[in-house]
């Protein structure tokens, strides 16, 4: 008798889903490298997520559930909300590890902004980041990081802009790490805004 095959979360099987969407692009993306990535069968995931689109949106839908536990994390390991909205730039910036891995995952946010059910989550976790750095901006105004007359919902919305931004600068540049323009292009941002030093 064979030994019964190992189950894997549905977290491992995300997080496998993410390891081959790093290594190829959605036209090239195939179920069968996903379950063997798990450790499954084809067949277990289709049990289970009902066909590669139905794990793909899951996995859409994980993202955009785990956007407030991922500031959550970013503000409990930092000492400033401002060091918090860095880590996230540097965090968001680890997307341009090469012009190539950019250019794949540019290739699914081009499906995620076609397809109604995957831009569903697009937008809910767009809208939860911007919220989330809506917040940790107006904590830096009241800690006193950033001046008392900077707007907090404006400036939200410019670190999303420049981030996003720079990133595809650097993918065309290719001048540097894709970290060091993020970084230096948000403290642009920032400067007219940072409280001087007491």
């Amino acid at each position: 008798m064979s030994p019964r095959p190992r189950k894997a979360s549905d977290e491992e099987v995300f997080a496998a889903a993410a390891r081959v969407m790093g290594r190829v692009g959605p036209a090239q993306l195939r179920l069968a490298d996903i379950a063997a990535e798990a450790g499954l069968t084809a067949g277990a995931l289709v049990q289970r997520f009902g066909s590669k689109r139905g794990l793909m949106l899951a996995l859409m839908q994980r993202f955009a559930d785990s956007t407030g536990a991922m500031f959550a994390e970013l503000r409990a390991a930092h000492p400033s909300p401002l060091a918090a909205v860095r880590a996230y730039a540097r965090h968001f910036a680890r997307m341009g590890e090469s012009p190539d891995s950019l250019a794949q995952s540019l290739a699914y946010l081009q499906n995620d902004l076609t397809d109604p059910d995957f831009y569903v989550h697009t937008l809910r976790q767009a809208r939860e980041t911007q919220a989330a750095l809506r917040a940790l901006l107006a904590e830096a105004v009241a800690a006193g990081e950033l001046v008392s007359g900077a707007d907090p919902d404006a400036l939200a919305r410019g670190v999303q802009v420049v981030v996003s931004g720079s990133l595809m600068a650097w993918a065309i540049f290719r001048e540097g790490k894709a970290t060091h323009w993020v970084r230096d292009d948000l403290e642009l941002l920032l400067r007219p805004y940072l409280a001087p030093p007491p």
